[in-house]
C-alpha cells in the first residue's frame, strides 16, 4: 500500500510538471518574453521552497556541511534553469504531448545511464534486457505520439 501512495505521488510530481510547462507557455506568450517566463516560474519555486523551509522547521545547513557538498551537487538549479527554458520554448513548437513524451524518453535513458554506473553517488542498478527493452518502449510511445 506504501509503493501505492509513493507511485501516485511520483505521478502527481509528473502531473504537477507538465502543468507547470503548460502555465509556464501561456505567461511567455503573455510578456514575450521565454526568459522571464523562466524566472517569474523559478521565483514562484523560490517562494514553494522557502514556504516549505519553514514549515518543515529546516535547520540551515552548517558551513561544514555546505563546504562537504561535493561541487557537482551544486549545479542542479543549472540543469533546472535550462530545461524550463528549453521547454518553454519548445512547447508551442511540439505541443505537449509530443514535448514531454521526449522529455520522459530523455530522463529515463538518462536515468538507465545514470544508474548502470552509479554516478553521482547511486547505487548501481546493471542495465539488462528489461530495462533496454522499456527504454526501446519508451522510444517507441515518442514516435506514436508525436504530431
Amino acid at each position: 500500500m506504501q509503493h501505492f501512495f509513493l507511485y501516485l505521488l511520483a505521478l502527481g510530481g509528473g502531473i504537477s510538471v507538465t502543468t507547470q510547462q503548460v502555465l509556464n507557455g501561456n505567461l511567455r506568450t503573455a510578456l514575450g518574453s521565454p526568459a522571464w517566463a523562466g524566472l517569474v516560474s523559478y521565483a514562484g519555486g523560490l517562494i514553494t521552497m522557502i514556504a516549505a523551509v519553514i514549515a518543515l522547521r529546516e535547520r540551515v545547513p552548517s558551513w561544514k556541511t555546505v563546504v562537504d557538498v561535493p561541487w557537482y551537487a551544486w549545479s542542479g538549479g543549472v540543469f533546472g534553469g535550462a530545461f524550463i527554458l528549453l521547454a518553454i520554448l519548445l512547447l508551442p513548437s511540439l505541443g505537449a504531448a509530443t514535448l514531454f513524451a521526449l522529455v520522459i524518453a530523455g530522463q529515463v535513458l538518462a536515468a538507465i545511464t545514470l544508474d548502470h554506473f552509479g554516478a553521482f553517488g547511486l547505487t548501481p542498478h546493471p542495465i539488462g534486457a528489461a530495462r533496454l527493452a522499456g527504454a526501446a518502449l519508451l522510444i517507441a510511445g515518442v514516435v506514436l505520439i508525436r504530431d
